[in-house]
């Protein structure tokens, strides 16, 4: 029997246990695939503390990665066993060997991309797709500001952004942190435990503000944020890793300037088919092409899922981290 990581309870990393675990067969418009590589995300932990409630217990979380179809259910067309496939999103269950998931939410990997850097990069990279290019169009007259720019994410969305022509301030939690941010695109960045970074962002743009705050970060950013926009700005508060923001005051949006605010979710961007083909295949553009980089920064046995856990929490990571099979 294969294995997974399997929650019978929300709680700390401890919670995650490595069992024996039957995917069954797939059913009707699902395949089975034999996994090479899972994507660890911050949503993971999310799901493990209970902060976004599964719908059942024990559950499989985990919501990348990529494998090989071995198996087909009835109804499936367009996919054969042997293909090399990825995924990113609902529903859970990527932390284990093997799984059954619906067809219509797998794409195949071309080949000149591995299934380690599609499993690091789909749910990130189709993320700072729709950031880029759906919630704000980023472009060469634009500037924007990125907290957590050494992250997943982050590393992304600074190649992606500069390859679009636009200015990136990124903040930043170490001098190390820095350089590789900058290195990967990042025009400046912000050492948020030295420097302030509405000060800095004030200094950078010549008191103007910038087009697009992103922020994955959540309460300990995101009153301070607002004051980085131009009027009119965007604000985009796509994620809480410093825990959940406090009720925001409307009225506040027009202080500062008729301000936009979005709260989005890939699941959301990527619901119908066509959307996700139309993600995968412009993040597989960029990725073929070099100009985004999978920096994988991190790399975990499955089973060691309570360890990255740990790592990804206490902010030890940089780019991308896997969890390979």
């Amino acid at each position: 029997m294969s294995k997974a990581i399997l929650m019978k309870s929300t709680g700390g990393p401890e919670v995650l246990a490595w069992s024996e675990y039957d995917p069954g067969r797939p059913k009707t418009g699902e395949v089975r695939i034999d996994q090479h590589a899972v994507g660890l995300n911050f949503i993971d932990v999310y799901h493990r503390t209970g902060l976004y409630p599964l719908p059942q217990l024990p559950a499989v979380i985990g919501m990348e990665g990529a494998g090989v179809v071995t198996e087909l259910g009835d109804g499936v067309e367009g996919l054969a066993p042997g293909d090399r496939v990825a995924y990113a999103g609902l529903p859970v269950g990527a932390y284990a060997e093997s799984r059954c998931i619906p067809a219509d939410r797998l794409v195949r990997v071309p080949d000149e991309i591995s299934l380690e850097e599609a499993a690091a990069v789909m749910l990130q990279g189709m993320t700072a797709r729709y950031l880029l290019k759906s919630c704000y169009r980023v472009g060469p007259n634009s500037t924007i500001l990125l907290h957590a720019a050494a992250g997943g994410v982050g590393l992304i969305m600074c190649q992606w952004a500069a390859h679009l022509g636009a200015t990136v301030i990124g903040t930043v939690g170490s001098s190390e942190k820095a350089v590789l941010a900058r290195q990967h695109g990042c025009t400046h960045t912000v050492l948020y435990g030295e420097e302030n970074f509405v000060s800095a962002v004030e200094e950078l743009t010549g008191g103007k503000g910038v087009d697009v705050v992103y922020d994955s970060v959540g309460q300990a950013t995101f009153a301070e944020s607002l004051k980085c926009l131009r009027p009119m700005g965007m604000m985009v508060s796509f994620g809480q890793s410093s825990g959940p923001v406090e009720p925001v005051d409307l009225g506040g949006l027009a202080s500062h300037g008729s301000l936009f605010l979005t709260r989005p979710s890939l699941m959301h961007y990527t619901a119908r088919r066509e959307d996700l083909l139309v993600h995968a295949e412009e993040l597989f553009e960029v990725v073929a092409r070099k100009a985004v980089v999978v920096n994988i920064g991190s790399r975990f046995k499955l089973a060691e899922a309570a360890e990255a856990h740990r790592q990804l929490e206490a902010r030890k990571t940089t780019g991308s981290s896997i969890l390979l099979v």
